[in-house]
């Protein structure tokens, strides 16, 4: 067993476990904690805790919704001592602080030897401490948790993400960038030279931090291009310097907190259908019904629609027969036409192109049950292994889809109505696929996602009885 020892205990954090515990414990009672949601990314400073530890407490405090969730942080910072090209991961077993011992996680690290800019070098680790740091606010706030420690050289943003989105994960995965902001100059130009930093990040703009504005640019400028490209929110919560916190005015380092939220999908989802179900609802029924009476129908107008359901969106739509049995089901995995168009074609496949059955007729028509599920965009999960996935999955809330080369397979939300448990759901959605039941390869990709469903009591009527609410 390999155990990266504490290295800077007794000089930037307390080496006594008791007064390290309080310490933080201080530190977090005494800043603002929030009402929201619990960020899916944070960044905070690492200098001695007399000097950032109340900056960084602002960020680790908005994480309390989430302490019984995180099971895995992973942790990345600068090289302050050894010139670095790319990132190093450490050999450890565990990284270890005054509170004792966190394992490091092996499967995830897995994931990301493969890439050119990853190496491991347990030098670049030994005497680092922007991330150790760090870990006593870890151990304070999650119970059990598993570490993936990065030190960050010289790298570009595209580099640094690649490596985040392999070990992004759900919702068990925290993400924390560690980083000082400006250093040693006097007060006034530090505080206008962290504004300009401020601004990069809240812009999410990585080319816009200077060399000087943030001695973690490289992790920083990583997480932006992720933030970036994925439409995270990010809020400042603190910006600082240590003549604010302790020491002199005339030589001073900059420090910042700021933290990063997934959009909401779900939430966004619900809302779209609580205002606009009855109308897609309403297109679905209408869609057919002009079928069933001219099968050479297939105008398909949204001219006259709601922005909302003319952006893209993808969907599923159902149709069932007065006694529960099903009666065609079709739609999109991926959002490629605008919402209107994908639930009006999903609902011409489900009664007419679904080969399990024959196409609807004008007879058959009148009590079929419909439903509509909108899908929020896929999110590609990080798994090493069936008992990672199983581990990661939220019965009665994923849409799962699983691919191995050539074999996929998708199950909505919904089927955990029939099968609750996840090793039930995840066994019949690999039967699905084409997959023997223990069929795992390094090839095996997962993705999630939400949906929310609308329904109506009978398609003529798509007004009747509508709900939303996966």
């Amino acid at each position: 067993m390999s155990v990266r020892a504490a290295a800077v205990a007794g000089k930037f954090y307390p080496a006594n476990a008791g007064e390290l515990r309080a310490a933080i414990e201080g530190y977090l009672s005494a800043a603002d904690a929030g009402d929201g949601p619990a960020p899916k990314a944070i960044i905070a400073p690492h200098a001695g805790f007399v000097y950032s530890g109340a900056v960084a407490a602002s960020a680790y405090a908005r994480l309390a919704p989430a302490a019984d969730r995180i099971k895995r942080v992973v942790l990345l910072g600068p090289s302050h001592r050894a010139a670095l090209k790319g990132i190093a991961m450490s050999s450890a077993d565990y990284f270890e602080t005054p509170l004792g011992r966190i394992r490091l996680d092996k499967q995830a690290a897995a994931g990301i030897k493969g890439l050119g800019q990853v190496g491991v070098s347990d030098p670049v680790h030994a005497q680092e401490h922007s991330l150790e740091v760090h870990l006593p606010f870890l151990q304070v706030l999650f119970d059990d948790f598993t570490l993936v420690p990065l030190v960050v050289g010289q790298a570009a943003p595209e580099q640094v993400a690649e490596v985040m989105r392999r070990l992004w994960g759900g919702p068990e995965t925290l993400i924390v960038v560690s980083s000082d902001l400006s250093h040693y100059l006097d007060y006034h130009n530090a505080q206008i030279l962290d504004r300009r930093t401020r601004d990069a990040i809240e812009n999410l703009a990585p080319q816009d931090i200077e060399k000087g504005g943030a001695c973690g640019r490289y992790p920083v400028g990583g997480l932006l291009r992720i933030a970036a490209n994925s439409g995270m929110r990010v809020e400042t919560v603190d910006l600082r310097n240590s003549g604010d916190t302790a020491g002199g005015k005339d030589r001073v380092v900059g420090y910042g907190s700021w933290l990063f939220f997934d959009q909401d999908f779900e939430a966004r989802t619900r809302a779209l259908l609580d205002k606009h179900g009855a109308r897609l609802l309403h297109i679905a029924g209408a869609t057919i019904t002009l079928r069933c009476q001219n099968p050479d129908n297939r105008k398909i107008s949204i001219a006259n629609l709601p922005n909302a359901l003319k952006a893209n969106g993808a969907s599923f739509v159902t149709l069932k027969t007065a006694q529960g049995q099903l009666r065609g089901c079709s739609g999109s995995v991926q959002a490629h036409q605008p919402l209107a168009m994908d639930v009006a074609n999903s609902a011409i496949k489900a009664a007419f192109n679904d080969p399990r059955f024959k196409p609807v007729s004008e007879a058959e028509r009148t009590g079929l049950r419909l439903s509509i599920a909108v899908l929020s965009p896929q999110a590609e999960m990080t798994v090493q292994s069936e008992g990672d996935l199983l581990a990661q999955l939220r019965p009665g809330t994923d849409g799962l889809i699983i691919q191995d080369g050539s074999m996929r397979a998708l199950f909505l939300p919904a089927v955990w109505q029939e099968m609750a448990e996840p090793a039930v759901f995840l066994a019949q959605l690999k039967k699905k696929a084409g997959m023997a039941p223990g069929h795992w390869s390094p090839n095996f990709k997962a993705w999630r996602f939400i949906a929310e469903e609308a329904f109506a009591r009978d398609l003529d009527d798509p007004g009747s009885v509508w709900r939303s609410g996966a």
